[in-house]
């Protein structure tokens, strides 16, 4: 089994990084930090949740190392400022630190793990300026930028299409049928499959720990929804994520 062990802030980063280098292959990391952990100090006071300012030479240098392979989890997330007063300060900081994230990731020519809770529009209006600014550095042959735990509907999906950017699913497909029609029409070089562990057990496991074992379920549910042999599936989206972390 192979993996990808995602940071969410230093501390975390440090630590995948950490746990892939006692690996020859197989277990790899992304360094990034998540938009609920950059909020600003304040608002990480009244949202109760820890706050970090984005160091962009501590994480440029965690992400230097060879089995560092995207920058990630970053993005905006809107959903966990519900007790935040100033959430417009919030919010710019978030942007903030994403655009800087992003910016690293064109330096390094990493790609980028996206998250997004309820910030569609600002998110989309970043990655359209940051895909203008840095075409230069932007892959043209491959994706470079998936959006974890994909939630959007499909005209959102295309939209990413349109940017260079896929899409992953999760255990989420396995307990709602709202991506099935979406998941139908969708070209198999476009999507891979993920855990995002602890959160998001597919059935039949869900109310337990998630854990990268039970990806499968999720592969199977896409089996079924396009009519495709889970060994076709499991092929698909291994070789697609190989193809965009480039391992």
């Amino acid at each position: 089994m192979w993996m990808i062990l995602v940071g969410a802030d230093i501390k975390t980063s440090r630590r995948a990084l950490e746990l892939a280098n006692k690996y020859e292959k197989g277990v790899y990391a992304a360094v990034g930090l998540h938009p609920i952990h950059s909020m600003g100090k304040e608002a990480g006071e009244e949202a109760e949740i820890n706050q970090e300012e984005f160091n962009y030479s501590e994480y440029e240098k965690a992400a230097k190392f060879g089995k560092v392979v995207a920058i990630g989890e970053i993005g905006l997330d809107y959903y966990h400022l519900g007790k935040v007063k100033d959430k417009a300060k919030a919010k710019i900081f978030q942007k903030n630190t994403f655009i800087k994230q992003l910016e690293l990731s064109g330096a390094l020519n990493l790609p980028v793990i996206i998250h997004c809770r309820e910030a569609h529009n600002d998110l989309m209006s970043i990655l359209k300026d940051f895909k203008k600014e840095y075409r230069h550095l932007l892959p043209k042959e491959r994706a470079w930028g998936v959006m974890h735990c994909y939630s959007g509907d499909e005209d959102m999906a295309w939209e990413y299409f349109s940017l260079g950017i896929n899409i992953s699913f999760t255990g989420l497909i396995t307990f709602s049928k709202q991506w099935d029609d979406l998941i139908r029409k969708l070209p198999n070089d476009k999507f891979m499959i993920e855990t995002d562990c602890p959160y998001m057990t597919p059935e039949p496991f869900r109310g337990q720990r998630n854990e990268s074992r039970l990806v499968v379920n999720v592969a199977k549910r896409i089996s079924e929804i396009k009519s495709i042999e889970l060994k076709k599936i499991e092929e698909i989206t291994t070789n697609n994520a190989k193809e965009f972390f480039r391992i």
